[in-house]
């Protein structure tokens, strides 16, 4: 399973340790991915998603999974993610 956000695609970043000696040895900087179930009431169920707690924080901010993934860019989805935002988008057309 990739180490990669399912809504904001954050993933894996590389860098240095860096020492008191000022030696450099390579590290790896990994997202802090959470199995989180998140409520879209567009569809009327719950959602299990693999995402970072930055995009869990933003999706609160943005009141609820259903906004935020209206908003989200199609590059960064994941494509369990992108499906579910064209689930979201078939049933508010079919709504109004």
């Amino acid at each position: 399973m990739a180490r990669v956000c399912e809504l904001t695609g954050k993933r894996v970043m590389s860098g240095n340790n860096v020492s008191h000696a000022n030696n450099k040895t390579r590290r790896r900087f990994l997202p802090n991915l959470t199995k989180s179930t998140l409520m879209s009431e567009t569809l009327g169920r719950s959602v299990s998603l693999r995402i970072s707690t930055h995009a869990l924080r933003s999706v609160e901010h943005n009141d609820g999974l259903d906004n935020f993934l209206l908003k989200a860019r199609d590059v960064n989805l994941s494509s369990a993610a992108l499906k579910l935002k064209k689930e979201i988008k078939k049933k508010q057309a079919a709504a109004k």
